[in-house]
């Protein structure tokens, strides 16, 4: 592992010193993506609960908790141990009133300040407003609007409606992007996120904040899935697993972010102020990115896409930069052999998502992909969103769960290449199971024992999460490819969604969140088992060939490593050679 890190930054260096247009249009298009993090996970703070107690008609003149007594209810909330508890207070006019947290009772015989009380009370409703603990946040969305008791639906609610848009966000913007161009969309998704960003914080009441954040969702959303193609039209061939792979990085450096602030600022939209404000430097110069030259070739506008490669050949120092006429006629023999084939196998037929299960081994192949595709966001999203509750500091657990993404991608990648992909990927499924499993076992007091083995679940996942977009590109025929790894997609968005909900489920029991992703992770890495390995071999262009890789144990000479080929159908492949060659 020591060897392939030296032999990895090597490359890394050799990129950046020869590359240098691509690698600044990479590190400022990534920068962005930390934002898409920030925005992810930001209502882990925005909207906490505090302690909380129904208030009272009147000025108070006792305050009793237990045995103790205190001058205000601020003095009570450090003895507060149990949302069943509750607080005795006596007003000036006589009066004493018994607070829970919902509902409140007068008792009707005031002969002296007790604790304990078996007369006869009168309940009730909290007309007066509630009372909230102040120690750690000055304010909330929750305090904001009273997200408690009877509308705490509505506070449980703030997540899985954002994690929709989201969902909603990916589709849109992946077709607009195809239609109208990256650059085009990067900007618009840029500049939205710190427009709506900032607009959340200045929403007037909770359901303009829950659509603006919904909007907010969308476009974040977009930004990082348009992102993924931008960066992997730009970067080449050769640095493309990795160049894919680290935008991963950039968004859990946002998930630190997070933390960080969350730290400093304890006023929630104060807060999504600062998270939004993050990354305004890029949204300042984003509308220097060129479009890529794919897309530019794709919709015939040769003009434009030479001079962009002209600008890359002067950033790269290169004296003779490729024509665009050479790439076109490349390009042309490959599209035309490529609809020869297609005529005889595609023009009677268009593809749909049915394909996918045209046979039981293909039909078993899908079913285990979007299962790693649910497990792999369910739980990436659950480490994330429980890290607040497991005691101790809450910001600095955050801060460690988005941390130990930044080598678990430099594993994934080293191990992808080095040990295969499905070598890789069913012992950290079955590791994160495993986990999941010791997590249950470790005594509650062991706080950091518990965020260690946290850390390790989320490493582990991580590496699943992250190998998972590469290899079933690598799964599926070019006919039916980007079906798979949309509908795969889409799986991953829908476990985004479920996972809030799961992560609530920790009121009933508090291992049960985990249960259920040992569970399921335990499931995908024994499925996976029956998936064919892809690294050394080439993609496949039929169902059949398909089909026979998972038979097939030894690899043709003409094999080439799927590794430098990513998600893409060979013959754009073959133009991304052409213009690497050209740059050097």
């Amino acid at each position: 592992i020591f060897f392939s890190c030296i032999e990895a930054f090597s490359s890394v260096n050799f990129f950046l010193s020869r590359y240098r247009f691509q690698a600044c249009v990479y590190f400022a298009s990534v920068f962005q993506a930390m934002s898409c993090g920030i925005h992810y996970l930001a209502s882990v703070f925005m909207a906490v609960t505090p302690n909380f107690i129904c208030g009272f008609p009147g000025n108070v003149s006792s305050i009793l908790f237990h045995n103790s007594s205190a001058s205000s209810i601020q003095d009570i909330w450090t003895l507060w141990t149990s949302t069943e508890n509750y607080i005795v207070v006596q007003l000036e006019n006589g009066e004493i009133w018994e607070l829970n947290q919902c509902s409140r009772s007068k008792r009707e015989v005031s002969l002296e300040l007790a604790y304990e009380y078996k007369g006869n009370k009168s309940v009730y409703s909290c007309s007066d407003g509630f009372l909230y603990d102040d120690t750690k946040w000055k304010s909330t969305v929750v305090t904001q609007w009273d997200l408690i008791c009877d509308r705490e639906w509505l506070a449980k609610l703030i997540q899985p409606t954002f994690m929709l848009g989201v969902l909603i966000g990916a589709v849109i913007f992946g077709d607009i992007a195809d239609r109208l161009g990256r650059q085009r969309v990067i900007w618009f998704t840029s500049a939205g996120q710190f427009v709506f960003g900032i607009a959340v914080a200045f929403t007037f009441d909770y359901y303009s904040f829950v659509i603006v954040r919904f909007l907010l969702a969308m476009v974040s959303s977009g930004y990082l899935v348009v992102a993924f193609v931008y960066v992997t039209e730009f970067v080449g061939i050769k640095a493309r697993t990795w160049a894919s792979m680290h935008v991963h990085a950039f968004f859990a450096m946002g998930i630190m972010v997070v933390a960080l602030v969350g730290s400093l600022v304890r006023t929630w939209w104060v807060y999504q102020i600062f998270l939004s404000i993050a990354t305004l430097p890029f949204v300042l110069c984003c509308w220097m990115l060129p479009e890529t030259p794919f897309w530019l070739l794709s919709e015939e506008r040769y003009e434009d896409a030479q001079k962009v490669i002209n600008t890359m050949a002067r950033w790269n120092k290169v004296n003779t930069p490729c024509k665009v006429s050479e790439l076109c006629s490349v390009q042309q023999d490959d599209l035309v052999s490529d609809r020869m084939s297609e005529n005889d196998t595609s023009s009677t037929k268009k593809h749909n998502i049915l394909d996918l299960f045209c046979n039981w081994q293909i039909a078993r192949r899908t079913i285990t992909v979007w299962l790693i595709w649910f497990t792999g966001s369910l739980g990436y999203y659950v480490f994330s969103l429980s890290s607040v509750s497991l005691g101790g500091n809450e910001y600095l657990n955050l801060f460690l769960i988005g941390a130990v993404e930044l080598p678990c991608y430099i594993i994934a990648c080293i191990a992808m290449d080095k040990l295969g992909r499905r070598n890789t990927l069913i012992p950290s499924l079955i590791l994160s199971a495993l986990i999941c499993v010791l997590i249950m076992f470790i005594p509650q007091d062991f706080n950091i024992l518990i965020i260690l083995a946290n850390m390790a679940g989320k490493f582990s996942i991580g590496v699943a999460f992250g190998l998972i977009y590469l290899y079933t590109a690598e799964l599926y025929p070019t006919i039916v490819r980007s079906l798979a790894v949309g509908s795969g997609s889409m799986m991953c968005r829908v476990g985004s969604v479920v996972a809030p909900f799961c992560v609530y489920l920790r009121s009933v029991w508090i291992f049960l969140p985990l249960l259920l992703v040992g569970i399921m992770a335990l499931l995908s890495g024994i499925l996976t088992i029956m998936l064919p390995e892809t690294l050394g071999k080439p993609l496949t262009n039929t169902l059949v060939e398909a089909m026979e890789m998972g038979r097939n144990k030894k690899s043709s000479s003409e094999k080439t490593p799927p590794a430098h080929s990513g998600a893409a159908p060979e013959k754009i492949e073959m133009f991304g050679q052409e213009t690497v060659s050209a740059e050097k």
